[in-house]
């Protein structure tokens, strides 16, 4: 009898079918994702489809001229062809709505990236159906960011060693990899990885479902961003497709429980793998953490299934780990009531809290006077930041940072000059209206001769609004000319050490090196322009947050709320039990940090192994069964910290009772 044959690297842990509760379950999670707009109409999927099509004649308009460019015949130019491939979330059939589309362009050898990044680039600026045009060249996989006929689509870019693309050409075999330089080989490998996760999937329609779930409550808690530290779109269809490699018949709604279930005690670093890591014939470099240092620095593995087998987890740190795992707590616990019927799926998709959860944030701004500078300034920045966070991570008295994974963004109608001046030196308006995070920017706002609204400390949402509309018509009449100045920001939460686990007697930290050292590697952007544009970077406390990111919630803190909320007596109590409280607190309060503008530098670099404490990991390198039900690999509930009276900000923290 010949033996059964599995999709992965073990087999499965059981190959039975879901059972009839967990199928009305699943059902309930296909309407619950439904109602949450997680599927696009038949005419947004239509005109994607128009899209892709006008890209895929636009990539042969750009080989064309870049065959001419480089002295070929226009016969020649005309038959060397040139093709896009459709990859990521698109591909695999995950899509919701508005949903980008990651697409490759592959061209023959002689047309180069150099000529991607200008031929093409140009090609886009004269269409009309193309907006937020953002060239990042220097990323670890070069792309072209941009609105196409309102699809959000990032194109990337492969030079093959081909003398033709012709429209019937695939990437399946590994031959076409022969002479590619690392950046084209990562390239290539998104459109390959993307096929050969399908094909290592035993149940597709249930993996897209599981992966579509997984996905909502990955953005939705904010732990869904490869470049800032946490999984992208690759490495959790990884994760999904390896739970349906060890539950081949199972339905979405248990694949999602045995999601949690199992990845919450994953042993980090063990690596999770789709199939065996192939050695192919053109010893390319796979990762191998035994004898690569940088594969064995990787904190959360997931290695890609297409030759060569790379990390698609590089950028994850030991704080991003930290947090998706107490998400996956979260998660975990929902999910098991929602399996006993004790809980909905929403429940599970509830926004997360990031701007409720910690006292202190690091706030990192930067400002362009170009519009079109300041989408190129925006990406290099996002590719950059995770840097920071690894920077912050080293200094002693912070436990973790929560790096947030929308940017704000916003552009300002300035009247003066002194009022741009006043923007770029990081006196931010307060926004009159909350908008959306990131991309979705609504109208631009005036700022007024006299606003009064920076860092969002004096006046109204009301009364600003009233007195930036009453200087803009003023300035109208005036006949002044109008300027605009366009703003990002980005938030990291810190989580910082009591004072009883920092070693020594160290009374302050300075994060003033670090924070010096990423300004300078901002500044090391190869489109910056010291004329147009500033980066500035403040540490502000909880209740110093513009309103904006809370978008119409509450502001107080999760612990604070949650006080209020089961201490309803706290107005009865006697001055004897209030004195009493009051002196708890005031001994919670001694291990704890706030805000100072003087301090002392700390330069000693915390172990990794104090900041792993709280976790358990495994140096193995094998993809075996993992036990499900042993929990000494979770990661712990954390305490937050006690809430302060607020202090101006500025980069050094300073130790409660320290002098």
């Amino acid at each position: 009898m010949s033996e059964r044959k599995y999709l992965g690297v073990t087999q499965p842990i059981d190959i039975n079918k879901s059972s009839k509760e967990d199928e009305i379950i699943t059902e309930a999670l296909l309407e619950t994702l439904k109602e949450e707009k997680q599927f696009e109409s038949e005419a947004e999927s239509k005109n994607r489809e128009v899209v892709l099509g006008k890209i895929d004649k636009l990539v042969k308009q750009f080989v064309y001229e870049a065959s001419l460019k480089h002295k070929l015949t226009e016969t020649l130019a005309k038959s060397c062809g040139g093709k896009i491939f459709a990859f990521g979330s698109y591909r695999l059939g995950v899509h919701g709505a508005g949903a980008d589309i990651d697409t490759l362009c592959v061209v023959p050898s002689h047309v180069t990236r150099d000529d991607f990044f200008e031929i093409m680039v140009d090609l886009l600026k004269g269409r009309s159906e193309v907006s937020e045009l953002t060239p990042v060249s220097s990323a670890h996989v070069p792309v072209i960011k941009m609105q196409f006929g309102g699809v959000d689509i990032d194109l990337t870019f492969a030079s093959l060693n081909r003398p033709t693309i012709p429209d019937d050409f695939e990437l399946l075999d590994n031959s076409i990899l022969r002479g590619l330089d690392e950046k084209t080989i990562r390239s290539v490998n998104g459109s390959r990885v993307t096929d050969e996760i399908l094909r290592l999937v035993p149940n597709i329609p249930s993996f897209r479902l599981a992966l579509r779930c997984i996905k909502f409550w990955a953005k939705r808690r904010a732990v869904y961003s490869n470049s800032l530290g946490f999984l992208g779109g690759v490495a959790w269809a990884m994760l999904v497709a390896r739970i349906c490699q060890l539950y081949p018949n199972a339905c979405a709604g248990t694949l999602v429980y045995r999601f949690f279930k199992i990845f919450l005690v994953w042993k980090w670093p063990r690596p999770v793998l789709l199939k065996a890591i192939e050695n192919g014939p053109m010893h390319l470099r796979v990762w191998n953490p035994k004898f690569y240092e940088v594969d064995f620095e990787h904190k959360m593995p997931i290695i890609t299934p297409a030759y060569p087998s790379m990390c698609a987890t590089h950028n994850v740190s030991l704080s991003t780990r930290q947090i998706m795992g107490s998400e996956l707590m979260r998660g975990l616990s929902i999910v098991e009531r929602i399996m006993k019927g004790e809980a909905k799926w929403t429940d599970l998709f509830a926004k997360d809290e990031f701007f409720r959860r910690y006292k202190f944030y690091m706030q990192v701004n930067v400002t362009s006077t170009d519009e079109e500078a300041s989408h190129g300034l925006h990406g290099f920045l996002e590719s950059r930041i995770r840097q920071y966070l690894v920077g912050l991570e080293n200094v002693e008295h912070i436990l973790f940072v929560h790096p947030y994974i929308k940017s704000y963004d916003h552009t300002f109608v300035c009247n003066t000059d002194q009022e741009i001046q006043d923007i770029r030196n990081g006196n931010i308006p307060t926004q009159p209206n909350t908008p959306t995070p990131s991309k979705d920017a609504d109208t631009p706002a005036v700022v007024g001769t006299n606003s009064n609204t920076a860092n969002g400390e004096n006046g109204s949402p009301a009364e600003n609004a009233s007195a930036l509309s009453d200087e803009a018509q003023s300035s109208e009449k005036n006949g002044s000319e109008q300027k605009n100045i366009f703003t990002s920001s980005f938030y990291m939460g810190l989580f910082l050490k009591k004072k009883s686990e920092v070693s020594g007697n160290s009374q302050r930290m300075d994060l003033s090196w670090h924070t010096q050292s990423f300004i300078g590697l901002v500044k090391k952007y190869e489109n910056w322009d010291e004329q147009k544009m500033t980066i500035f970077i403040r540490s502000l406390r909880q209740e110093q947050l513009p309103d904006e990111v809370f978008e119409g919630g509450p502001r107080s803190l999760l612990d604070a709320s949650e006080k209020k909320s089961s201490g309803k007596k706290r107005k009865s109590q006697t001055s004897e039990n209030s004195s009493s409280e009051k002196a708890a607190k005031k001994a919670k309060a001694a291990s704890t940090y706030v805000p100072s503008t003087s301090g002392i530098s700390i330069e000693k670099k915390e172990s990794e192994n104090e900041i792993q404490k709280n976790t358990s990991e495994s140096s193995g390198n094998d993809d075996s069964k993992p036990d499900a039900d042993k929990p000494d690999a979770g990661p712990v509930a954390l305490e937050a910290p006690v809430p302060q009276p607020a202090k101006s900000g500025g980069i050094k923290l300073k130790m409660l009772g320290s002098s």
